[in-house]
């Protein structure tokens, strides 16, 4: 007995220790891309060129083909930005040929941002606009940037019937301004591009990841699901295989790169795992990652590339107007909270997962971790009913809003003030 013990204790141990090896790799990425060398990867800044070398630096060592002829720009797609000072940065692009002889024809676009916030200060977008100190951005979105590699590396050892485009957009916190620019240049003829298809016609799909390194209780957000009819039952397919729970939204209008694609009538899935009190803080560190979840957000990734990929005729586009209503609806109060996207309490209602100090919420009472149960006497059990009852209250009054705290109702009358035009 103690025998059978010792040996299914030394293979549990060996297991977990080959896990932890998996996960080495992007431990490292996450640590540089955060690091204080970087300063918060700020476009077109030291970090931000330091950042974009050191992927440029992996694609290569992963054997992906560049997509300029130039080669002191091989893997370099520049852009402008700023309304005012115009400023230069780039988007980080190599492609993996796909090896069927039709199929290979067809792209599917993986990408994730990889700037951040520098320095942070005044509409610098930082949660903490008083605060002038590097914002490491470790989940935002350098945990994302890790995962985004070792997709890279998967598949480059595995292959895939469509080809491949790996993109690290630049300026994605500027109003994804790298993201829009890449579309935009795909729309247009360059006969220095290389290895990319020639007509924007031939991008068949695209996977965005933003923010997957906080996953709670094995769950995660998959935005898009409707933008193409067997995404949905795809997305769920792939989540009981890789034993996740996934939250999904039909429209890909979600707030970061995979909406420059949606507009250009690609079928889009975005993957993040939500918010948390670190986001856009000095506080978004290394240490704070679930590096398990980004194994599993890993996996999941993996798994759906790999349908999408092997799908026998490329996947359809479906319009989806306004299902995300986080996203769309014209609001004219604000709580000031970020609402759990995963859906990943099991408890009724909706989780807030930040509630911003000095905001109406934060100021009535109401704490991160509350889960919303009624809004003016209606009841939420769901972020599309959050924002629906938002949209129905005026500024400049109050409404009570009662919440779950550590199996208690609690009820709060909440000021509410006009949302910033």
């Amino acid at each position: 007995m103690r025998r059978s013990y010792f040996i299914l204790s030394m293979a549990l141990s060996l297991s977990l220790e080959v896990f932890a090896q998996r996960q080495e790799p992007m431990k490292q990425v996450v640590e540089y891309l955060a690091s204080e060398k970087l300063s918060g990867r700020f476009p077109a800044t030291a970090g931000d060129t330091l950042a974009s070398e050191y992927l440029v630096s992996k694609l290569r060592d992963l054997g992906m083909k560049p997509i300029r002829k130039e080669k002191q720009s091989r893997y370099y797609q520049d852009f402008t930005f700023s309304k005012t000072e115009k400023r230069t940065s780039h988007n980080i692009v190599a492609v993996l040929p796909g090896h069927d002889a039709k199929l290979k024809h067809e792209y599917i676009v993986v990408g994730a941002h990889y700037d951040h916030l520098g320095m942070g200060g005044q509409a610098s977008g930082s949660r903490r606009p008083d605060t002038v100190a590097v914002h490491p951005g470790a989940d935002d979105n350098a945990s994302s940037n890790a995962v985004l590699l070792e997709l890279a590396r998967h598949f480059k050892k595995k292959g895939s019937p469509r080809s491949l485009i790996f993109v690290f957009f630049g300026a994605e916190e500027q109003g994804i301004v790298g993201s829009k620019s890449f579309v935009e240049w795909m729309k247009q003829s360059d006969d220095k591009r290389i290895n990319l298809p020639a007509d924007i016609k031939q991008i068949v799909a695209m996977l965005n990841l933003d923010m997957v390194g906080r996953m709670r209780d094995n769950s995660l957000s998959v935005s898009g699901t409707g933008t193409s009819s067997s995404f949905k039952a795809m997305a769920e397919r792939v989540a009981e295989e890789t034993q996740l729970h996934v939250t999904c939204t039909a429209d890909g209008y979600g707030p970061s790169d995979q909406a420059a694609f949606v507009a250009a009538n690609i079928p889009v899935l975005y993957l993040t795992t939500g918010g948390h009190m670190e986001y856009h803080t000095p506080d978004d560190k290394p240490a704070t990652l679930n590096y398990d979840g980004m194994q599993q957000t890993l996996d999941y990734a993996k798994g759906l590339l790999t349908e999408i990929s092997n799908l026998p005729v490329a996947p359809d586009f479906i319009h989806v107007p306004g299902s995300d209503k986080m996203s769309h609806a014209k609001l004219k109060v604000t709580l000031g909270l970020m609402p759990d996207v995963t859906g990943s309490s099991n408890t009724p209602g909706l989780r807030a997962d930040i509630v911003m100090p000095g905001k109406p919420a934060h100021a009535a009472g109401i704490r991160s971790g509350d889960v919303i149960q009624e809004i003016d006497g209606k009841s939420i059990k769901d972020i599309e009913e959050y924002m629906e009852r938002l949209s129905e209250l005026e500024p400049e009054t109050t409404v009570k809003v009662k919440v779950l705290r550590e199996g208690e109702i609690k009820e709060f009358d909440v000021y509410l003030k006009a949302t910033k035009k």
